[in-house]
């Protein structure tokens, strides 16, 4: 429940809710999850009431919004981001499209990130269009003040560790479901074997291959990658089904979105007995083979395109435990051994 707000239940059983700051006026709010609520909700915390003048032009939150979709900031975003953010942008600007850009406190954008904590992937991307919006306001000296900063983002879900990677024996089920000549095993092996997202595996294709080699710029963050076609991989393809331009297409041959693909693969996964995979999944296990064969944390950024060295370290630590477990393991069965040829003589190798 947003700060300031309470609900009673009415005789007949409904909800209803009102706005109020300690011992001031209660005023009614709509219900909570209706259009209007956020908008009715940001006039009472701002103290102007339900029935606020409605401000307009160059200083409503639309406007900045407007204005920030044709700054360099967002045009260099990925198409994906794009889209991502006109869709919050589009619920904020209905909610409050008409409220004083200069007036939006930290509060309201925390409470924006609480409305949606039963999603915290929405929370987030919340969060991320905002403030991509007030740090370009604040560069254009359109506001004084960022109000983004200081909020945090959700907290992941304890024991979350995001889409579950895959197992070996999860690829051999696919592969017994979907056999050498299937768009899906295609599907498969161009996720498997070149670690790449959605967004990027629909769109690679042989014009990006050369000496064995595709190189391509990641949607995400146009990094530039190089993935060695691997024979598996390689065989997998002149096998097809792929396209003219992409490797991997629907059944009607025609190239697919990364929301499309990402669906089909979900329905290619379950028809599998994997309900609880995904694309997304692949990708994991591919770092972690990749980790655990030695690939360093610059070969594991350049095949997979990151940066920073988060992302890889996460892979080359996990490999590095479960290499320096086993090597532990190996000097406790060393250590153990001549204790166990004392206490059991008839182990002794008889000369």
């Amino acid at each position: 429940m947003p700060p300031f707000v309470t609900c009673q239940i009415t005789r007949h059983g409904k909800r209803v809710y009102y706005f109020r700051r300690g011992k001031g006026a209660r005023t009614r709010l709509p219900h909570l999850g209706a259009p209007d609520f956020d908008v009715a909700y940001l006039a009472a915390l701002s103290g102007a009431g339900i029935q606020r003048t409605a401000v307009i032009g160059a200083n409503s939150l639309q406007w900045l919004v407007t204005r920030y979709r044709t700054s360099t900031d967002y045009i260099g975003l990925s198409s994906a981001t794009r889209r991502q953010r006109d869709n919050i942008f589009k619920h904020v600007v209905e909610a409050a499209g008409d409220y004083p850009y200069r007036d939006v406190s930290r509060s309201m954008i925390a409470q924006g990130r609480e409305d949606r904590a039963t999603t915290p992937s929405q929370a987030r991307n919340f969060l991320d269009a905002m403030r991509g919006l007030f740090r370009w306001a604040l560069e254009a000296e359109l506001v004084t003040v960022d109000p983004t900063v200081g909020v945090k983002n959700p907290r992941r879900p304890k024991g979350g560790e995001g889409f579950p990677a895959w197992s070996m024996e999860d690829v051999a089920a696919f592969e017994r479901r979907w056999p050498t000549g299937s768009h899906e095993r295609v599907w498969l092996y161009v996720l498997l074997y070149t670690g790449l997202r959605r967004g990027d595996a629909v769109l690679v294709g042989r014009q990006h291959v050369r000496n064995g080699v595709a190189t391509l710029k990641t949607e995400k963050n146009h990094t530039e990658v190089s993935i060695p076609i691997l024979p598996a991989l390689a065989a997998t393809l002149d096998g097809g089904p792929v396209g003219d331009l992409a490797f991997i297409v629907g059944k009607n041959g025609s190239p697919l979105t990364k929301e499309t693909f990402g669906n089909y693969f979900k329905r290619a996964c379950v028809a599998a007995g994997l309900s609880k995979r995904s694309a997304h999944g692949l990708r994991k296990i591919g770092a972690t083979i990749a980790a655990e064969a030695g690939a360093t944390v610059a070969e594991l950024e350049a095949l997979f395109g990151w940066n920073g060295g988060a992302m890889a370290s996460h892979y080359t630590k996990t490999a590095n435990r479960k290499q320096l477990a086993a090597q532990a393991s190996e000097k406790i069965r060393n250590a153990q051994t001549p204790h166990l040829v004392s206490a059991a003589p008839h182990l002794k190798k008889i000369p």
